[in-house]
């Protein structure tokens, strides 16, 4: 007897026309995907990175002055000495707000503007120091509290004193930017740099919302 095997094979083919739609489809994805990919901008990371260590430095004071609050064994305390400085607040968190409208008028190419709304976010800057050191002076000449009278002085001079460094900084880069506008140094394509710096300004002020609550309001109450 003979037995035949017969093989059957099933072959699936795919119309020439659908494989060539596929790749097409995939090459146009794949396209897209790289002309829309791009690194970042070296400077908004850089930015990105100070903020974050600026932000741990701050943690660590702060954690420091919450923990040290009621703990000083003599005087002045602070319920007897502080007082909330709603003029220096007022003009530091202004100035967020005139160096944003500066930006503004410098992305639009109005450079006069752009130099009024940036002198006036300096003006409320040093206003901000000079209402500090104004209190400093109450403080340490008519109060008696230094940094090494007790506790309190010494963490609230480092804190009050880390932020106010900060503050100098900032106003130290808007000086330059306004030094080098006016020497035609600054160009509508600088709008980034100019953004950096507005960045590292509200970080500041940013800042100075979490001292003044710390100490002002919290610790004030010790």
């Amino acid at each position: 007897m003979e037995i035949r095997i017969i093989k059957f094979e099933f072959t699936s083919q795919i119309p020439t026309n659908v494989r060539n739609q596929s790749r097409s489809v995939s090459s146009q994805s794949l396209t897209s995907t790289e002309s829309e990919w791009k690194l970042p901008s070296p400077r908004v990371v850089g930015m990105i990175l100070v903020i974050l260590t600026e932000t741990a430095l701050f943690t660590i004071f702060v954690v420091a002055y919450l923990y040290y609050i009621g703990k000083s064994i003599s005087g002045p305390y602070p319920h007897e000495v502080l007082e909330l400085p709603i003029l220096g607040t007022v003009m530091l968190l202004s100035s967020s707000v005139t160096i944003v409208i500066a930006e503004q008028n410098l992305h639009k190419g109005v450079n006069s503007l752009f130099n009024l709304w940036w002198v006036i976010t300096a003006l409320l800057g040093i206003g901000f120091l000079i209402y500090t050191g104004v209190e400093w002076h109450k403080l340490i000449y008519e109060d008696h509290l230094t940094i090494s009278t007790n506790l309190f002085g010494s963490t609230f001079y480092s804190l009050v004193g880390l932020h106010a460094s900060h503050v100098v900084v900032g106003l130290i880069l808007i000086l330059m930017i306004l030094i080098l506008n006016l020497t035609g140094c600054v160009k509508h394509y600088h709008h980034e740099h100019v953004i950096m710096i507005s960045w590292y300004w509200h970080f500041v002020d940013a800042v100075w919302i979490v001292v003044f609550t710390v100490v002002y309001v919290i610790g004030a109450k010790s």
